[in-house]
């Protein structure tokens, strides 16, 4: 009992201390939501050129879409011609941040690694989308992706957009159907996965100590390699990892190792990779996990010399916060259990006839 004690008691520090910015999180994305025409990315993805690329990757960026909300996403842009590089650069840059990520990222790390990991999610976006320009000689052909309806049934209802909103409705029925997805689709989508992180963070905080991180995970390349191997056929979204690098970094790990997790897991896991297959083919797919395997270390390469320069200690703020439980973040965390428990979790965003998934 004591240990589960310990465990409930380290995972609701962790939790106070990310619950403001999580709520943050879900408040911009509805904003984008309410203000960013669902149509406005697809209009934009077409060209098979190196700006369709940059369009993807910086769209998907700030999008809060899961490694499972965003297949149907993706699917729907290529359907509609996006190119398969344009495509690819979605699909890495999406997942793997988003508001609410880089809000709990904020909260649980530092501001460096704020800065860093959607700045490498768009790096490992655009090197992977022109990878697949270059090596998949069928990213050449204007044609349009056939991929079975099958795959939608993949992503959850709940991540069904309206495609067509309205452009006459006013700011305030706007800004009200922005957070009723926010708050309540999406939040459905990300909860349950950010509340099984906060778990796995707090057991980590009670079990893993500075010396058992040292022992095996000491040598940053086999820390790399390690967190690479783990995130990769992992699901889990990007707020979620996000307490589980953490309590890692805040035991020894280094920060390129968490980077590297934070990378991988996201944008790739092996329910979602046979759907990616259907959506770029084997080939693309193929190059898909590998730009993104050769990226994230690079990437945790440059973040480890970054921290190494500056003398900044990664997770400093976390580890600065994470003693002490103030009034605004438990009441946050009151407050996110309590949209799980009263939630209208039968009730879905789309109930316009409009609405299609994907």
């Amino acid at each position: 009992m004591i240990i589960l004690e310990r465990i409930l008691v380290e995972s609701w520090n962790v939790l106070c201390l990310s619950a403001p910015y999580m709520l943050l999180g879900f408040f911009i994305a509805g904003l984008l939501k309410a203000f960013v025409p669902d149509n406005f990315v697809a209009r934009h993805l077409g060209g098979e050129n190196k700006a369709s690329l940059f369009k993807a990757a910086a769209f998907g960026v700030p999008i809060p879409l899961c490694s499972c909300g965003v297949l149907p996403a993706a699917a729907g842009l290529r359907r509609q011609g996006a190119s398969k590089g344009a495509t690819t650069s979605f699909l890495i840059s999406t997942p793997e941040t988003g508001v609410d990520s880089m809000a709990i990222t904020w909260a649980l790390l530092d501001p460096l690694m704020t800065v860093f990991r959607p700045l490498s999610a768009f790096f490992t976006a655009m090197v992977t989308g022109q990878m697949v320009r270059f090596f998949d000689a069928k990213a050449l052909e204007k044609k349009r992706c056939e991929a079975p309806m099958a795959m939608f049934a993949m992503a959850s209802e709940s991540s069904c957009e309206c495609l067509d909103s309205s452009p006459r409705a006013s700011v305030v029925q706007r800004l009200k159907k922005g957070m009723q997805f926010s708050f309540g689709d999406l939040f459905r989508d990300i909860s349950g996965w950010f509340f099984v992180g906060v778990g796995i963070a707090g057991m980590i905080t009670v079990f893993i100590s500075p010396e058992m991180v040292e022992a095996y995970l000491g040598n940053p390349i086999i820390a790399m390699l390690a967190m690479l191997m783990i995130g990769t056929p992992l699901y889990v979204c990007a707020t979620a990892s996000t307490p589980i690098a953490a309590a890692l970094v805040l035991k020894g790990l280094n920060p390129g190792a968490a980077l590297v997790f934070l990378l991988a897991g996201p944008a790739t896991n092996a329910a979602a990779l046979s759907v990616i297959t259907g959506i770029l083919g084997k080939r693309a797919t193929v190059i898909y996990v590998v730009g993104i395997m050769l990226s994230s270390i690079l990437l945790g390469f440059a973040v480890d010399g970054v921290y190494s320069v500056t003398g900044l200690a990664a997770g400093w703020q976390a580890g600065a916060e994470h003693a002490g439980r103030t009034l605004v973040g438990m009441l946050s965390a009151m407050v996110l259990f309590g949209l799980v428990l009263f939630g209208r979790s039968g009730e879905s965003g789309c109930s316009d006839p409009a609405c299609h998934c994907g």
